[in-house]
This record gives C-alpha cells, structure tokens and sequence, in this order.
C-alpha cells in the first residue's frame, strides 16, 4: 500500500519547509503496546528525571525550536519563544501536579489493616495536537501522561507535522523511550484509525468542536476509554464603565487579535454598555488600525502574522462578508492584502442588529460588536452560546464581578483581564462545546491516571458473626 506524503508551507512565505510520509497506526499502537508494561514499571523519579531532561534539550535547542514554530505556523518569532517556554515549564508544572492530583495516601484502620489510595496509568493514549500552539498544547498532554506512566502515540496537526516531529526528537533525545513515545504523521484519517483503534486506552484530543464531538461520537460507546477533549470557544468579553478606557481597549485588542485570532479563548463578541460605546470603540478602532501585521522574522516584530493556510483565510473573508450581507456594519474591514499568502488584516464589525448571529467559533482576526442598553442584558447576550470556554469583564465594581462570576457559564472568567492567555498552573477547560468537563493544564493529572482504592492486612483476619446454623 503506498503511504500519502504530507507537505507543510509556510503560511508567511508559500514556501515548502518539510515532508513526511504517514504513520502505520496498527504498528505504532503494537509497538506501544508492548513497550508500555516497562515504562510504567519504571519508578516514578526516574520518569521525572527523564522528563526534566526533556527540558533541558528543549532549552538548550531553544533558538532553533522557536525558529521552526514561527515559520510553520506564521506567529510572530517574540510569539514562538514564549511558547517554547511554555513548553521547558510545562515538566515542573506537571511534576507538582502529579503529586497534588494522583499522589499516593495512607490510611491507618486499626483492626481493620489500612487504607489506601494510589493511582495507575491507563495504558496507551493518543494525543492529537492542534496547529495554534503545535508545541504547547500537545506536550501539555504528553508529559502529565508520561509522568504517570503511560504510552503515548502523538500525531500532530497536518499543518504543522515539522514542529510536532522535532518535539518527539527532544523528548527521545532525552532518553524517553522511541516506543514509549512515538509520532504519527497523518491527516483525517490516521487520526479517525488512532482514535477507534482497540489498543489505544485514551484520547487526548485539541482542536475544534466538529472534531471533537466527532471523537466523542465514535467513543460513546466504548465507556472504558478516557476522552479529554479540549476544543474552542464563542468568547465573550463585557465592558462596563470604567475611567481607564485605553486600557480597557488593550485588553480587548488583545484578547481578539493575539495569535491572528487563533487561540481557543480569543474573544470572538464585544459586548459594549451603551453608555460606553462611544469612547471605548474610538480607542479601540484607533488601536486596531495601528497593528503591525507581518511576516515572523520582521524586523521590528509585528503584533501578528498570518492565519494558517489560504483556505483558512478564504473561509474568514466569506465570513465577514456574511455578516455584512446580514446587516452588520463594518467598522474596521478585514483586508486581504496578498491572494496568495494568508495575511488578514483586523476586522471589527457591528452585528447589533443581526437578529439570529451563528454561534460558531471564527479562528481569526475578527471581532463581533454588540451594543446592550444593561449590564443584565449584557451577562444574558454572553451566556448566549453553546460554548462556555473564557469570557471577561472589564471595568465594574467587585459587585458587578461577583455577578458576572456567579452568572457567566465558562470554564475561564476573568476580569479587568484578557479572554486569553490563561495560566498552566490552573486548570484550563470549559463547559458545553468548549469541552467534556475534563479540563487540561494542572488537572491534566486527572485524566492521565486513575485512582484504585485499597484495603489491606499483613495476614487474613475475619469471622462471621452472625446468620450461621448450629
């Protein structure tokens, strides 16, 4: 059977950077398989150690590793470095996390022996990384997984294959095992053969929520298997009133144009107090029109680059266009200034009056306005998604906080603070499409091992004491 070739381009260039053929799933999964018994029978420090050393590598190939993400995904080279340090960071987080989520407990009982509770890996997990953060996000399932004691088979997104093979080589580099951690280049259907695969005890998945519920589909009827799946997010970001209203318009530029608008938590709805309007949108729109967008390696670095592929952007430009053509007014275009290279310039439109706007995730530089006349209406128009990922107040009083809080449904909520750039050291998860209530980052721990509870005695010690015959 011939193997597909798989190509990766550089979204800022058009350029080739690098080819690979497809994985064998059923040779990657036996091959994990039977390396899995000896590296969970390996003892936990020494799988820390060699993690720790995974870091190191990444570290010491920092330069390089950073180089390689900017090209293949086109962010910003400032961007790329500090996903590498998520990264180098993620090993000491899920050290801590371990020990604090699964760590083992001992309970004396007197007569009755003792008690306890210790945790065990699941087995072999398939990881299946997104192309925003094609470092960050995959190792952020792969190292808690490892720590634990589990076999991982990773296939990186088909947009960014370069990336995801170099951060295999580090971990091996390390000294992981090659069959304890393995790569899987593939598209749509080497993930679809990984996932239903009989040998395969967990899927950690990033990425849409078409796919995600698609995973979650073909599992439903295989309970035993644990699913994480992490997907986006319809996020909304309120604006009450408050004096500083330049910041509150970094915030918001922020949390909707980082990453190109690529991020799961990136505010995707603008929801705007009449009362504050005016000011914040002149600040606001100001701010946009002064975005850098450009090529990864400019000099000086630009706020952003391009979004992923010319499909991609193809798609966004349609969307736009849509809303347009529905009733909204655009207050800042998205522009296209190349059609052969995905660069989108920030588009802001107003779908106030669009009566029935799509809930649906739009993984780019576009932001939704949304003027309400209250803040209750306000809180009601953000809880108006199937989503429930991030969503932020800005400005208000702790009164107005302590509401949004108790009201908002989302895994994230923040205030006075962006939708995006949430902590490693939390746990990272959201509600209804965002995810499945198993949340990543410091809980990944959770769903990496599970708990056996234990009764236990030196020497058998019993009677029965009642119900027995003469």
């Amino acid at each position: 059977m011939t193997k597909e070739t798989h190509f990766s381009i550089a979204p800022a260039t058009g350029e080739q950077i690098w080819s690979g053929e497809s994985g064998d799933v059923e040779s990657a999964v036996s091959r994990a398989r039977r390396a899995w018994p000896g590296w969970a029978a390996l003892a936990l420090a020494n799988r820390i150690e060699l993690l720790r050393r995974f870091a190191n590598e990444v570290r010491k190939g920092a330069d390089e590793f950073a180089e390689l993400i900017a090209r293949e995904t086109g962010k910003p080279l400032w961007e790329a470095r500090t996903e590498v340090d998520a990264v180098i960071a993620k090993v000491d987080i899920s050290v801590g996390a371990y020990a604090e989520r699964t760590g083992k407990k001992k309970m004396d009982s007197a007569l009755q022996g003792s008690a306890a509770l210790r945790h065990k890996p699941h087995g072999v997990m398939a990881v299946l990384g997104p192309y925003n953060f094609p470092a960050h996000l995959p190792n952020g399932h792969m190292v808690p997984a490892l720590i634990a004691g589990n076999c991982v088979i990773f296939k990186p997104s088909e947009k960014t294959p370069a990336v995801g093979e170099k951060l295999v080589e580090y971990l091996h580099k390390a000294g992981v095992p090659e069959d304890a951690v393995q790569l899987l280049i593939g598209g749509p259907n080497e993930g679809k053969d990984l996932v239903a695969h009989q040998g395969i005890d967990g899927v950690l998945f990033t990425g849409s929520a078409q796919t995600g519920i698609a995973i979650n589909r073909r599992l439903a009827a295989n309970p035993g298997k644990i699913v994480a799946l992490e997907m986006g997010g319809n996020n909304p970001i309120v604006v009450k009133d408050t004096p500083k209203i330049s910041d509150a318009a970094a915030l918001i530029v922020q949390s909707a144009f980082t990453t190109a608008g690529q991020r799961c938590t990136a505010a995707r709805r603008l929801i705007v107090l009449e009362d504050v309007h005016d000011a914040l949108m002149e600040e606001v729109l100001a701010l946009t029109k002064r975005l850098v967008v450009d090529e990864p390696f400019a000099d000086p670095q630009p706020f952003m680059g391009p979004v992923i592929d010319n499909e991609t952007a193809d798609r966004l430009s349609e969307s736009f266009i849509a809303f347009v053509t529905a009733g909204g007014k655009p207050l800042a275009h998205l522009r296209r200034p190349s059609a052969e290279l995905p660069f989108l310039s920030p588009g802001i439109i107003d779908t106030t009056n669009i009566e029935d706007r799509p809930d649906i995730e739009l993984f780019g530089p576009i932001l939704q306005v949304i003027r309400v006349p209250d803040f209750d209406t306000a809180i009601a128009e953000a809880n108006n998604t199937r989503f429930g990922l991030s969503a932020s107040l800005i400005g208000g009083s702790p009164d107005d906080y302590g509401r949004f809080w108790a009201n908002i449904r989302a895994g994230i909520i923040n205030w006075n603070r962006p939708t995006n750039g949430a902590s490693s050291s939390a746990p990272f998860g959201g509600i209804g499409l965002s995810g499945n209530h198993r949340p990543a980052a410091y809980y990944a721990a959770d769903y990496c091992a599970y708990p056996v509870a234990s009764t236990e005695m030196e020497q058998p010690r019993a009677n029965i004491g009642i119900g027995l015959a003469d």
